[in-house]
Formats: C-alpha cells, sequence, structure tokens
C-alpha cells in the first residue's frame, strides 16, 4: 500500500523556491531476498508541475541526495532555470535513496535489498504520481547503475537512458573496495571518516592530486596539503551522513547486476527501447573506462539506438561532478529542442 505526505517548508532562494520535501510510504514491501519491509521514499520535484512537461528522474550518488538543484543542489550547473535541464522545459524527480538518512530515514536489515529493488520502488513510486514513461533519467555512479536497472526491468519506461560513471555489474574491482569499504565500516574507531578517506582515493588520481597538491605543505596545521585535503573530507562526511545510511549505500554498490537471474548482458540490455548514452570518464578508476567501452562493443550489434561519450579529465570518477562543461556539450543535443525529440 503507498501513501503520500508532505513536510512544509518555509525556505526560499532568489527566482527558485525550494521545493517540499515528499514522502511516499511502502506498508510490507516484499524485497527480491523474500523479506517484508515497511519503506519510505522521500523525493522532491522540481520545474513544470507533473503532467505538463517531459519528465526527467535524477539519481543521485553514494552521499548525494534529492537536492539536484538550487542553492544547495549538487547539480546546480546542469539543472536549473536556463541551464542544460531546464527547468523552465522540463519536471524534474530526484528520490532519495530509500534508507540514505534524509530526515534520520535508515533501516536496519539493509542487507535485505538489492539496488534492484530500489528500481522497483521509483518505479512503484513513478506509478503512484502517474509517471509511465520518462523523457530522460540521469544519474552518475551507483546513480547511473540504478538507471541500468530500471532500463532492465521496465524497458520501455524510459526514452533516454543516461548512465555516467558507472556499470551494469559490480566489477571485481568494485567488489573489492566496497569490501575494504566494509571493513572499516565496522571495525574503525572513526567508520565514516575513515571510510571517507579512503573512498576518495578512489574518487580522484594520483595525477590530479599531484596537479592540485604537489606535496605542497599546509604551514598552519604543519601537514602535507592532500593530509589536510582528506582529513576535511573524512570530518565533512561524518559530520553530514549517517553510519547506518553509509552502510546501506556501500553494500547497494556490491548488487549491481542487470543480468542476475535473466541471461547474458547482450540479451537482457538489448531488450531496453530507450536510447542508451553512455557516458565514460577516461581516468576512472572506480568504474573504469575499459570496462564502459567493452560494454558498448557487446551491444553495438544488438542494439542500434547505443551512444557513447567520454569525458577526458585528470579527476577520475569524480569527473562528473567536476567537468561541467565537457558534460554539458553531451547532454545539450537531448535537452534542446524537445519539441522535435519528444
Amino acid at each position: 500500500m503507498l501513501k503520500t505526505s508532505r513536510q512544509t517548508s518555509n525556505k526560499h532562494l532568489t527566482r527558485f523556491k525550494v521545493p517540499q520535501l515528499a514522502y511516499i510510504t511502502f506498508d510490507q514491501y516484499t524485497t527480491l531476498t523474500g523479506e517484508r519491509m515497511d519503506l519510505k521514499l522521500s523525493y522532491k520535484s522540481f520545474g513544470l508541475p507533473l503532467g505538463s512537461a517531459p519528465v526527467v528522474l535524477v539519481n543521485h550518488s553514494l552521499t548525494g541526495n534529492a537536492d539536484v538543484t538550487g542553492e544547495n543542489g549538487w547539480w546546480s550547473e546542469l539543472i536549473g532555470d536556463g541551464k542544460v535541464i531546464d527547468t523552465q522545459q522540463y519536471t524534474i524527480i530526484a528520490f532519495n535513496f530509500p534508507g540514505n538518512g534524509v530526515d534520520n530515514d535508515v533501516i536496519e536489515h539493509y542487507d535485505h535489498l538489492v539496488l534492484r529493488d530500489v528500481a522497483n520502488l521509483f518505479k512503484e513510486a513513478l506509478d503512484h504520481l502517474g509517471v509511465d514513461r520518462l523523457y530522460a533519467a540521469i544519474g552518475g555512479s551507483i546513480g547511473g547503475a540504478l538507471i541500468w536497472e530500471m532500463g532492465a526491468s521496465f524497458p520501455d519506461l524510459i526514452e533516454n537512458l543516461i548512465p555516467i560513471a558507472c556499470d551494469w555489474k559490480t566489477s571485481d574491482w568494485v567488489l573489492a573496495n566496497t569490501l575494504l569499504q566494509d571493513r572499516i565500516l565496522h571495525n574503525s574507531k572513526n567508520p565514516l571518516y575513515d571510510a571517507r578517506i579512503h573512498a576518495m582515493m578512489c574518487y580522484r588520481t594520483p595525477e590530479s592530486f599531484k596537479t592540485r597538491f604537489g606535496r605542497s605543505v599546509h604551514e598552519e596545521k604543519g601537514v602535507f596539503n592532500i593530509d589536510s585535503w582528506l582529513l576535511y573530507h573524512g570530518e565533512k562526511l561524518n559530520n553530514r551522513f549517517l553510519l547506518q545510511a553509509y552502510k546501506l549505500m556501500n553494500h547497494l554498490l556490491r548488487t549491481i547486476d542487470i543480468t542476475e537471474a535473466r541471461g547474458s548482458f547482450e540479451e537482457v540490455a538489448s531488450q531496453i527501447k530507450g536510447s542508451v548514452h553512455l557516458i565514460s570518464i577516461d581516468t576512472d578508476l572506480f568504474f573504469t573506462d575499459a570496462e564502459n567501452r567493452e560494454t558498448y562493443k557487446k551491444l553495438m550489434e544488438k542494439k542500434a539506438n547505443l551512444h557513447y561519450h567520454t569525458i577526458s579529465s585528470i579527476h577520475g570518477h569524480d569527473a562528473f561532478l567536476i567537468e561541467y562543461d565537457q558534460l554539458k556539450t553531451m547532454l545539450s543535443p537531448l535537452f534542446t529542442n524537445i519539441q522535435t525529440q519528444s
């Protein structure tokens, strides 16, 4: 059973009203592992009212949230009034992953969920909102992997799938890193702090660190600037995120696999009706460009509406949060002149 509620908000931005955080509750949702859980899904909508414009779904990454635009929006460079994804042309919906800690919402038995459950929950929520078709779904990292899951589970739902810096599966490399993250989260005296420090080394590159820090020293602190930067990010996440939420998100990273109980990748992905726009990062150490190129080669003979783009950057995985000019160039053809494309 689905129920909807809204949280009031009095916050306003210049020319931009902060949308209310709304909720959809799932009573006794049955997970793919066979467990029954009461779950809550929160979301925000931006731009034009539902039912009046094409709908774009934006999925957040590991420690992100539904604040995709506005003053504190993590993708405000791409989404907003007059931006590439224009809130004057589209309705934008952004769900929080269930249990990601927003409003202290966490899931005790998080290991009962897999990423495909999240895809199913998002689809049920879209149905509840009266959305039976998405013009586009876009997201980076685990948010992009979720787009793969949604496309595989609901082949007719999305007209344009835009998975960025991600994969349709959890590679051995990501499995190894999430295992280490899990060990840190369960054994460290400062689990969030230490896990974030390790994660930041997966999200950047040696060249990025060298270019930015060059073995320079923070004079006041008397430490290398790279040390200061990593410690800052550890403390920042520790102050804003919940340990149980991080454990959940790290666990979900381990469960990416659109082929589970379905068949080969080519068989599953070729059933997706919408256009797939793969966006990779040439220096990504987490979801590597080589893995994405292999995906493209496997699928190109089975699917005509398949496109490949590469972000060139020294910054690695986090480039999808840094290299906005390149992203704008790649995305503009999809999100302009909507009347001729939809």
